[in-house]
């Protein structure tokens, strides 16, 4: 029984065991990182990149440098030399507290500290505002702030852009007095507003080129769709005038334009509006047209003018007799001249009583002719004569009041000299055949 409770204390009692070895794969080879700790513990340090753009807090300014905040264990540096950089402008906006965006040059120098710069932060975030601009076609207002002998500068932030002369707007290069070349022109325009748009960026070139004209030209079809909701026919504006072509002058109209065809642009005929118009020139139109599905805008600016062949025929009257001379025959009639340049057409009808097949069988060009004006016509500007109703009986009792009206002029008329004289007998004597 002894043996079998000493079997069972020795089953009771537990052996010693040995440690198991632990392998070297498993052991830790060094002491876990600073870094590592606060990973595991979820206090990892936000760590600076090189090229990172980040948003700081001005800490400390001096002379030398600006101490910036950027959420790591100490502030980064923006040195003197970067700081000297920095437009006045923008450094006198800089306060202690402030927030700036700043460009990782350097996550560690020798010293330990963070480089920072201000103005590579600046250029950065305006070379990712132009490539939007260039993706999106939107249109940046800004001013000019130079010019060299191809173009204008133009700024987008920090970024100096440029606007070839080809792309610069047409209202934008009309010559004025005589002042012809670019640098005369592109000095007056420094300062002055302007749309652009972004039509090239490249980075590695530094090369950002824009365009006035396709910046333009958007807002000018934002403007036409406005303006033609607003026009109508008879309407009097101001505009000035953009190009001229073989068949007219284009106006631009409050940022629109509209089209004065050759023959609406004076009363006498032009063989180009270059004889009337130059580029640039302000004129007042009248609104002839607007076809708004078509986008057009027809204007006119000799219907604003006085019609100098109204005040020509003011002194003539339908029915009275003229003297006219005949300048050419054509198969439907002859035209003739009356006075220097005002011209009447005899239809072939009008010629003789009897039936012709042409004019020339009654007249011939140079002969000069008494005829009838039997129809004025002020809309087409047209006058009509007659030949073969100048001893028309229709006209008999017109035609002696008509005399009768000179004659008593002719007598009203103050008497000057021995010329006068002779009037009065020939006047008298008239009277004298009337009265028998």
């Amino acid at each position: 029984m002894y043996e079998n409770d000493a079997l069972v204390g020795q089953e009771a009692m537990p052996e010693t065991s040995q440690p198991e070895p632990v392998s070297t794969e498993e052991r830790p080879s060094e002491k876990p990182s600073m870094e590592t700790l606060l990973q595991e513990e979820g206090l990892a340090l936000d760590l600076p990149k090189q090229g990172e753009i980040r948003t700081g807090v001005i800490a400390r300014m001096s002379e030398n440098e600006i101490l910036v905040s950027i959420g790591t264990k100490s502030e980064g540096v923006i040195s003197g030399r970067e700081k000297e950089q920095i437009p006045a402008a923008e450094y006198a906006t800089f306060e202690v507290g402030n927030e700036i965006p700043v460009f990782i040059l350097n996550p560690e120098d020798q010293s330990g500290n963070v480089v920072l710069s201000y103005i590579r932060a600046r250029e950065e975030q305006d070379w990712q505002s132009v490539e939007a601009l260039m993706m999106s076609g939107d249109s940046y207002d800004s001013k000019v702030a130079g010019y060299n002998k191809g173009g204008l500068i133009v700024h987008i932030g920090s970024l100096r852009g440029f606007v070839p002369a080809s792309q610069i707007s047409i209202l934008r290069r009309v010559d004025t007095g005589s002042e012809i070349t670019p640098d005369q022109r592109y000095a007056k325009m420094v300062g002055d507003p302007i749309r652009v748009r972004v039509v090239e960026v490249d980075r590695e070139r530094h090369r950002l080129i824009l365009s006035e004209r396709s910046a333009l030209q958007e807002t000018r079809e934002t403007l036409k769709d406005r303006l033609l909701d607003e026009l109508k026919a008879g309407d009097v504006r101001t505009g000035r005038v953009t190009s001229l072509a073989d068949f007219g002058a284009f106006i631009n109209i409050e940022g629109a334009d509209g089209l004065v065809h050759l023959s609406e642009i004076s009363w006498e005929r032009l063989k180009h509006p270059n004889e009337i118009l130059k580029v640039g020139q302000e004129v007042q139109v009248r609104v002839i047209s607007v076809d708004r599905d078509r986008k057009r805008i027809g204007l006119s600016i000799r219907q604003l003018l006085p019609d100098p062949w109204l005040k020509k025929v003011e002194g003539i009257k339908e029915g009275m007799l003229v003297e006219g001379k005949i300048t050419h025959l054509t198969k439907f009639g002859a035209f003739a001249r009356l006075g220097d340049d005002l011209e009447g057409l005899i239809h072939i009808s009008e010629l003789s009583e009897q039936r012709i097949n042409h004019p020339k069988e009654v007249v011939k060009e140079g002969d000069v002719v008494t005829l009838r004006v039997i129809k004025i016509d002020a809309e087409r500007r047209r006058i009509g004569l007659s030949l073969r109703k100048v001893d028309s009986p229709a006209y008999a009792d017109q035609d002696w009041k008509v005399f009768a009206h000179e004659i008593e002029e002719a007598k009203t008329t103050p008497a000057k000299g021995e010329e006068d004289l002779v009037s009065e007998i020939e006047v008298d004597s008239a009277e004298e055949e009337i009265a028998e």
